[in-house]
C-alpha cells in the first residue's frame, strides 16, 4: 500500500506532505460566498451545469448561488416542511432532502425543484420517504433517486435511549419520470459478511451516504455507526449483504496517532489501539474496468454517548487515558476507537486496497492545522469525499472537519493501491468543510466545498468555489 521508502519516512516522524513530490493538481480560489442574507448554514452543495449554478442545502433552505461570481441568485426556504439535510441535480431537476419538522422519526420528503424556474418542479414535487432523509443521489442516467433514511433515534444528548424508539433505516428508492417509490430497501434478512459489524449499538442499521457504480447496477450505502457498508441491487431493488469493514491497526508503522488532546504537543505515536473505520461520506470510480470506493473514515458515536467511554475506565495509563473508546468492543488491554483518522480504498467486497494511513493528521499538524483538542476523539475527522478525472487521471478530495482552517486534501488514486498525495487545499476564514462537489464546466474543473462552521472571527457559515488544474498527463506516476 505504501513505499518502504514512505514507511520509513512516516515511522522517522516525516511529513509525507507536498514536498515529497511534485504537485499534480494545482488550485485557484475564484470566490467564497458568507450566507449572511438568508442566515442558513452552508453544509452540502449540488451543481447544475444547465444554469451554472450552485446549490447549497443548509437546514432551513438552499441558497443557489452563481458559479461564476458566487453571487446568491435566490433563497428557497423548505421551513413549512422541514429541515433540509441534503441536495442533488441532475438534468435541470433539483432533489431535496427533508426531515419531518414534527419529528424526525416520522416519514420524510423529498421536494423536486426545477433548476431553470428555481420553483417547485412541474407535476409530483413532494414525495414522502422514509425517516430522516439525510443524504440523496441521482443515478448516473437521472432515472432513479436514491434517498437513505438514516433514521436515528430522538433522545436529547446524554440520556438514554428508549426501547422501541428507533425507526427502520433504510433506503427509498424513486422513479423520477413518475415521481413516485418503486421501493423501500430495508435490512431484514440480509446477509452479514465481513468483519466488526456492529450490531450492539442498540440501534438499527442507518444508511450514511450512497455512492452507484457506472453502470447503475449497484449502489453501496455506507452504515457509519454499524463499521459496514450496505450493497443495494439496483434490479432487485433490495440490499443483497451488509459488510463488515474490519479494523485499522494503530500500532502498526505508518498508522501512528495522538491520542492525548490538550497536552501542548502533537505526538504521533504506535498505540496498542484497533479503530473501527465508520465511513461517512463514500465515493465511486473505476480504473482497470473495476469499480472502486473512496471512503471517509471519520467515525462516529450514538448521539446519547452511551457506547463512548475514556480508556481510562478499563485501566489505560497516559498516554492513552483520555482517548475515546467504543463500547463494549473494547476491554482491558483491547481498546477500540471510532474512525481510523484517514480515507480508504476499497473493492466492491469490501476488501481495503488502499489507506492513508496517518498521512492526513501528519500533514494538518506539519501546516499547523492540526485541533489537538480533537486528538482523544477522531483527529482530522474526515468526513467528506468525492472523486474527479482530470486530464486523464483521478483525484480524491477529502474534507477534514476537524482543523482549525477548512482543509481538504488532494490525492492521485488513478493507481487505487499506489495512491499518492497531493497537496492540502486550506482555506483561512472558512471552517468544517461537510460537503464537497467535483465538476467540469466549459473545460474548466472546479471543487466547491461547503464549509458548515462559522470560522473564528467570522460571521457566516461559507461556501467557496475553486478551480482546479492538473499538470500530468496519464502517463504514469
Amino acid at each position: 500500500m505504501k513505499t518502504p521508502m514512505a514507511l520509513a519516512m512516516l515511522a522517522a516522524g516525516l511529513s509525507l506532505g507536498v514536498g515529497a513530490a511534485e504537485p499534480t493538481l494545482t488550485f485557484s480560489k475564484q470566490w467564497t460566498h458568507g450566507h449572511t442574507t438568508t442566515g442558513q448554514f452552508s453544509e452540502i452543495p449540488a451543481f447544475d451545469p444547465r444554469t451554472n449554478t450552485i446549490w447549497v442545502a443548509g437546514v432551513v433552505g438552499v441558497d443557489v448561488l452563481d458559479a461564476a461570481t458566487g453571487a446568491l441568485v435566490t433563497h428557497i426556504d423548505v421551513t413549512p416542511s422541514g429541515n433540509v439535510n441534503s441536495v442533488a441535480v441532475h438534468e435541470g431537476l433539483a432533489a431535496f432532502a427533508i426531515e419531518s419538522k414534527v419529528d424526525r422519526r416520522n416519514a420524510g420528503v423529498v421536494l423536486f425543484y426545477d433548476t431553470a424556474t428555481m420553483a417547485p418542479a412541474a407535476g409530483v414535487a413532494s414525495v414522502a420517504v422514509g425517516s430522516l432523509p439525510d443524504m440523496l443521489t441521482f443515478t448516473h442516467d437521472g432515472s432513479r433517486l436514491l434517498v437513505a433514511n438514516e433514521a436515528t433515534p430522538n433522545p436529547s444528548a446524554d440520556m438514554p435511549y428508549t426501547p422501541g424508539n428507533d425507526p427502520a433505516g433504510s433506503v427509498s428508492i424513486i422513479d423520477v419520470a413518475s415521481r413516485s417509490v418503486l421501493a423501500t430497501a430495508g435490512f431484514a434478512g440480509v446477509p452479514i459478511l465481513g468483519d466488526n459489524v456492529r450490531t450492539n449499538t442498540g440501534m438499527d442499521l442507518e444508511p450514511e451516504y450512497i455512492a452507484v457504480d457506472a453502470d447503475d447496477a449497484v449502489a453501496y450505502v455506507t452504515l457509519q455507526e454499524a463499521n459496514a457498508v450496505g450493497v443495494l441491487d439496483l434490479e432487485l431493488n433490495a440490499f443483497t449483504a451488509v459488510i463488515g469493514l474490519g479494523t485499522k491497526d494503530f500500532s502498526a508503522v505508518g498508522n501512528e496517532i495522538d491520542p492525548k488532546d490538550n497536552d501542548g504537543a502533537v505526538l504521533f505515536r504506535s498505540v496498542a489501539v484497533r479503530g473501527l473505520y465508520m465511513p461517512d461520506g463514500v465515493a465511486s470510480y473505476e480504473a482497470d474496468d473495476r469499480t472502486y470506493l473512496v471512503m471517509a473514515n471519520e467515525g462516529d458515536f450514538r448521539e446519547d454517548n452511551a457506547d463512548r467511554a475514556a480508556a481510562s475506565t478499563l485501566g489505560s495509563t497516559n498516554p492513552l487515558d483520555r482517548l475515546r473508546i467504543v463500547k463494549p468492543e473494547s476491554t482491558a488491554g483491547n481498546l477500540f476507537a471510532a474512525g481510523a483518522r484517514s480515507f480508504s480504498i476499497r473493492d466492491t467486497d469490501g476488501t481495503l486496497v488502499y489507506d492513508s494511513g496517518s498521512i492526513l493528521d501528519r500533514e494538518a499538524a506539519t501546516r499547523g492545522l492540526y485541533d489537538d483538542g480533537r486528538s482523544r476523539d477522531k483527529g482530522v475527522e474526515p468526513e467528506g469525499v468525492v472523486v474527479l478525472k482530470i486530464n486523464g487521471r483521478t483525484y480524491a478530495f477529502i474534507g477534514l472537519e476537524r482543523t482549525t482552517q477548512s482543509a481538504v486534501a488532494i490525492f492521485d488514486v488513478t493507481v487505487p493501491a499506489d495512491s499518492q498525495f497531493v497537496d492540502l487545499i486550506v482555506t483561512p476564514g472558512d471552517l468544517a468543510p461537510e460537503g464537497l462537489v467535483a465538476y467540469k464546466h466549459k473545460g474548466r474543473h472546479f471543487l466547491a466545498i461547503s464549509n458548515e462552521t462559522v470560522a473564528p472571527g467570522a460571521t457566516t457559515s461559507n461556501t467557496t468555489l475553486y478551480s482546479l488544474e492538473s499538470n500530468r498527463s496519464n502517463g504514469g506516476k
